[in-house]
């Protein structure tokens, strides 16, 4: 039986003008950084793994400059290996990983999972091993750069082969983002949007944050989920919505 589960992953305080940047005063914001965990009949998957643990302690240490803009907030629990072992978990259950995209707020728990396969898009895992192209979308290769085994994927990728668990490529914010459909059921599909959309506003609002790869990408993809949300009728989850976090059942209870 497919189940869904949303976790908190880390929290991160920063100025609102970094998700809205047409507004014309900032004021400082909370959000919440979710891993997801997918239950399938044929193994377990994680989208995301949020930020690293040792954030909670000694965030400079881990971020450096990056903690000043945007400052953690997590207590103790809120990471990612803790949350799995809300459901008896460890990460060599976990089948597969796919990375939205290589931030450290998405891959800062990717060397908790030396067991297993990494799905990411071909572009970010170049992207990766560029150092210039690196700088530029803002990776920092001690949240990926480890022994795991990373598979490289081009375009859509249907992870087991059934249509339950489908990535797909929302490009722009960096090289090689992607987001996630799930069917739960015949007729009901989940959308996670990761990064491709922070929250309802920016998809309302049509309005990019300010970090982008590259913005024309990055308003394709914005457009293609909202058409999703708007004419298929899909359940969008946007990647850092705090009302939308509140609303939602987490873990151990199951999303859908």
């Amino acid at each position: 039986m497919l189940q869904v589960f949303s976790m908190p992953v880390g929290f991160l305080e920063f100025d609102s003008k970094l998700f809205f940047p047409d507004d014309k005063v900032g004021k400082q914001i909370t959000i919440p950084v979710p891993s997801y965990l997918i239950t399938h009949p044929k193994g377990n998957v994680v989208f995301d793994t949020g930020v690293h643990c040792t954030c909670i302690e000694d965030a400079k240490g881990r971020l450096g400059e990056v903690a000043d803009s945007f400052a953690p907030r997590a207590q103790p629990g809120e990471e990612i290996v803790s949350q799995l072992a809300k459901f008896s978990l460890t990460p060599k259950d976990i089948t597969y990983v796919a990375n939205s995209h290589f931030h450290f707020d998405h891959a800062g728990g990717n060397e908790f999972f030396p067991t297993s396969t990494f799905l990411v898009q071909k572009n970010e895992l170049e992207a990766s091993k560029d150092p210039e192209l690196a700088e530029k979308s803002f990776f920092d290769p001690q949240d990926y750069n480890h022994p795991l085994e990373y598979k490289a994927i081009d375009g859509e990728f249907d992870i087991f082969g059934d249509g339950a668990l489908v990535l797909f490529p929302t490009f722009g914010h960096t090289p090689g983002h992607q987001s996630l459909r799930i069917q739960v059921a015949k007729g009901t599909e989940l959308v996670v949007t990761a990064d491709a959309c922070y929250t309802k506003r920016n998809m309302d609002e049509n309005m990019l944050p300010s970090i982008a790869y590259d913005t024309d990408e990055m308003y394709r993809s914005l457009a293609t989920l909202r058409h999703m949300r708007d004419r298929k009728g899909s359940t969008v989850i946007y990647g850092h919505d705090a009302d939308q976090w509140q609303q939602m059942r987490h873990a151990p209870e199951s999303l859908a």
